[in-house]
């Protein structure tokens, strides 16, 4: 017990955008190519058309992560702002939210009093302690939407590419949508494998669930495609 270490995870925003890059980027543009397999007779069309969707994602997904996190940042700037006011303008009533959060953790109302109280005589720790318990909110990274812009769109470019390479190899469509329904279905598997074991989720149940909603959607497509060709 003496050698036990806590383990927690601490990077879950880089791992939500990795996994938002990568499910999008493996199954948009393999369910394209499949698409595109049931209509057309060659793989330069193919290629194309799917390079074209890696690009166009990449800058849609990125662009899309990079303004979450600026909405984020003036989110939480806008209810810092808000709760200095608060406490310089509203003392008594934000001492007595304190008192109340307190509470819900089953401490009495003495020790409530000596905490607000203890707690009030540091404006910043006080408004730190309201942001986060009272409103739930963590203070973003100050580079967080570029972060997530450029996870998002290189984990997209990276999972795009690897259903597409299969029609850089093969004769036909036909041929390069089972090569690629292969490397597909594989790098879906073991992507929805790692990212449940990180996110402390059953690891084969999440595997096939990934594994499962992305040829789900290539299989829309390439039907869709086929009746329609």
């Amino acid at each position: 017990m003496e050698n036990f270490q806590e383990q927690h995870l601490k990077s879950s925003e880089f791992i939500t955008d990795m996994v938002i890059g990568m499910s999008d980027g493996l199954t948009v543009p393999f369910a394209l190519a499949a698409g595109l397999s049931g209509a057309v007779d060659n793989n330069a069309i193919v290629i194309t058309a799917g390079i074209a969707e890696i690009v166009a994602g990449c800058i849609a997904m990125g662009l899309g992560g990079y303004l979450a996190g600026k909405t984020e940042q003036e989110h939480y700037e806008s209810e810092l702002k808000r709760e200095y006011f608060e406490v310089d303008n509203y003392r008594q009533k934000e001492i007595d939210e304190v008192k109340e959060i307190f509470a819900e953790y089953g401490i009495d109302e003495e020790g409530q009093t000596l905490l607000a109280n203890q707690l009030a005589k540091d404006k910043k720790k006080w408004v730190d302690f309201m942001m986060k318990f009272e409103l739930g909110l963590e203070e973003p990274h100050p580079k967080r939407a570029r972060n997530s812009a450029l996870t998002i769109g290189s984990a997209y470019i990276v999972g795009g590419f690897l259903p597409l390479s299969a029609y850089f190899f093969t004769e036909n469509p036909q041929e390069g949508l089972l090569v690629s329904a292969g490397i597909t279905t594989l790098c879906l598997f073991v992507f929805g494998y790692f990212k449940s074991k990180v996110t402390g989720q059953p690891p084969f149940k999440g595997a096939l669930k990934v594994t499962a909603i992305g040829l789900i959607a290539a299989a829309a497509a390439f039907g869709i495609a086929k009746s329609i060709g």
